[in-house]
């Protein structure tokens, strides 16, 4: 079973080495090797095409892609066009969720073939999450109020940063989903797969806060709330 794994990257040139590294080296020990990692630049102005370019010259299984627009969401979905895997998801560079979760996954989609999408969670009652500080869990845990009270919301968590699912789900679901290119895209993401009846895995993760981040909080707020509202009107429409 073939893996596309995609790190979205913006002005990344202090960790995209590390964490493409650290995933290769992890999937080598776990005896894993039937994967591609697609790095998907969605505008950097720094050192990171070439430092790209280097891990493509080092693995190669590692390629590269830079797309004219920016946000996670634009770049997950070039991610998707591009793959070649049965099984296709991303992960953030900085590697906040646990690399061990992604052998894990590996395994899960191996012995389950009715798993469609594993959804990493940092609030899941078995989650370890730490170095969060007390505005980030206010802000956090508010969206997810937000999500579940409006929406109908029924994982622990929207955008943890470790996705995966199987390619044609993937596609499936792009085709239903708006063209938004930042974060909340992935969340529209999730929703569309939980009123579809797609059998999710609301996965238990660790996951370990890193303030070296290019989002900007409260810009991403209230585009959250624009989202939030304009999902609203679609899903009580339909269902009306």
């Amino acid at each position: 079973m073939k893996w596309t794994i995609i790190f979205p990257v913006l002005n990344e040139r202090l960790r995209l080495e590390s964490g493409v590294v650290r995933t290769v080296e992890h999937l080598a020990s776990v005896g894993f090797e039937d994967y591609e990692i697609i790095i998907v630049d969605n505008g950097s102005e720094d050192e990171t095409p070439q430092i790209a370019a280097g891990l493509c010259d080092r693995y190669a299984r590692v390629r590269y892609e830079r797309i004219p627009v920016r946000g996670v969401g634009a770049a997950f979905r070039r991610g998707v066009e591009l793959s070649r895997g049965e099984v296709v998801g991303y992960m953030d560079i900085d590697l906040s969720t646990d690399i061990r979760h992604l052998g894990e996954a590996v395994r899960l989609f191996q012995e389950r073939p009715e798993l469609a999408y594993i959804n990493g969670s940092r609030f899941a009652r078995e989650s370890c999450t730490r170095g969060r500080k007390w505005y980030r869990r206010i802000t956090s845990q508010g969206l997810l109020i937000l999500l579940k009270l409006f929406l109908g919301m029924k994982s622990t968590d929207a955008i943890c940063g470790f996705t995966f699912l199987r390619r044609e789900t993937a596609l499936s679901l792009i085709e239903g989903c708006s063209l938004d290119n930042g974060w909340f895209y992935m969340i529209e993401f999730l929703l569309r797969a939980e009123k579809r009846g797609v059998e999710i895995l609301d996965y238990p993760v660790e996951w370990q806060e890193d303030y070296n981040t290019t989002v900007k909080i409260f810009r991403t707020i209230v585009d959250y709330l624009v989202q939030i509202a304009r999902l609203f009107r679609e899903f009580y429409t339909h269902e009306r």
